[in-house]
């Protein structure tokens, strides 16, 4: 499996704690599986680029193309369908690409962060504002601008690590319990239950 990220920035260098991040995600989701290969890609119109070239250069692998919703998904609403009717997307789906590779973040990466509450507190330790952070249970129904500012007002006074910033979400994506993820985000589920059956289907 190849799962190619929006996000990270133009260079490898500044690629690489995401790369680093996702991976230690998809270790704690598969276990002892084998993980698969994360390309971070930079921008959103990069990573379903670099997804497109994929699926023709790496016809063997099973590749993966992962970005945030940006927006609430309508129930019922295929995350294809999702990015072909998006206003600054309309990306069709490759020939011969399946449901399955495509996933979102709904509404963006943020929304698993704030899905482990403990997590944020161990990493921002002294001055963490849990109380900040949405109280809804089901993280997909947050708007992206209201998952930054709840963050922004949650780790403000942290003495640790100061406040949100997109460095500490490469490293928290690495942290957070895929439980937690799971229960809070049906999107998240359909994604991590792709990595398990595929993993599961490949060599041992």
């Amino acid at each position: 499996m190849r799962v190619y990220v929006e996000g990270g920035g133009a260079s490898r260098r500044a690629q690489e704690p995401l790369r680093e991040g996702f991976s230690k995600l998809f270790e704690r989701v598969l276990g002892g599986r084998a993980r698969p290969k994360v390309i971070a890609c930079g921008s959103r119109k990069e990573a379903f680029d670099d997804f497109r070239r994929a699926v023709k250069s790496h016809p063997d692998a099973l590749c993966i193309l992962l970005v945030d919703s940006e927006e609430p998904v309508k129930p019922g609403t295929s995350a294809w369908d999702h990015v072909l009717k998006r206003e600054g997307d309309q990306w069709p789906r490759p020939d011969g690409v399946s449901d399955e590779q495509l996933h979102l973040m709904v509404q963006a990466m943020e929304a698993w962060l704030v899905a482990d509450p403990e997590a944020l507190a161990a990493y921002y330790k002294q001055g963490f504002r849990r109380d900040a952070l949405p109280r809804q249970p089901n993280v997909e129904q947050v708007a992206k601008r209201d998952l930054y500012d709840a963050l922004d007002r949650a780790t403000r006074d942290s003495k640790t690590k100061g406040k949100y910033a997109k460095s500490h979400g490469f490293e928290l994506i690495g942290l957070v319990d895929p439980s937690k993820v799971r229960a809070a985000s049906g999107h998240a589920a359909r994604f991590f239950d792709t990595l398990v059956d595929h993993a599961a289907a490949g060599p041992p």
